[in-house]
C-alpha cells in the first residue's frame, strides 16, 4: 500500500514530533511516500519541484492520512485532490485543542475525520482505518 502522509510544513512545525510517531505507525502498513513531512521543514528544492514531486506521489497513492490539527493550505489542497480522485482520506486531529476542525473536513461525508488525544490513540485509529480498506 502506498500511503501519502500530509501534515503542516509551512503552516507551522509544532506537531513535528507527533508526525514522527504517525509516520512510524503508517510504515507498518505500507510505503509512506512522504515520510519527510515528519523530519524536515523547508527543503532545498524550488516550489515548482516540490509541487511536481508531491503531486506525483499524490496521484500514485492508495490512501491519504493527514494530521490536520495545525491548519495548512497545502494539506487542504492535497485532501481535495485525493477526494476528487476517489482516494480514501483519514484526517486526524487532536481533540480538546483551542481550534475547531474546519466544517469542510468534519462535515464532509467523503472524509473520515477522527479526533485523538495522544499518539497511542491515533495509532489505533490508523490501524482500524487502514485494515478496513
Amino acid at each position: 500500500m502506498k500511503i501519502y502522509f500530509a501534515g503542516s510544513i509551512r503552516g507551522g512545525r509544532d506537531d513535528a514530533d507527533i508526525y514522527l510517531h504517525l509516520v512510524d505507525e503508517l510504515a507498518k502498513h505500507g510505503e509512506v511516500l512522504t515520510e519527510h513531512v515528519a523530519t524536515v521543514g523547508e527543503e532545498d528544492l524550488s516550489d515548482d519541484d516540490i509541487f511536481a514531486r508531491d503531486l506525483g506521489w499524490l496521484i500514485s497513492c492508495d490512501v491519504i492520512v493527514a494530521e490536520v490539527t495545525t491548519p495548512s493550505l497545502g494539506v487542504g489542497w492535497e485532501i481535495g485532490v485525493a477526494q476528487e480522485r476517489g482516494v480514501p482520506v483519514l484526517c486526524l486531529f487532536r481533540s480538546g485543542q483551542s481550534r475547531r476542525l474546519s466544517a469542510m473536513l468534519s462535515g464532509n461525508p467523503g472524509v473520515t475525520a477522527v479526533g485523538y488525544t495522544d499518539v497511542q490513540e491515533a495509532a489505533v485509529v490508523i490501524d482500524r482505518f487502514l485494515e478496513a480498506l
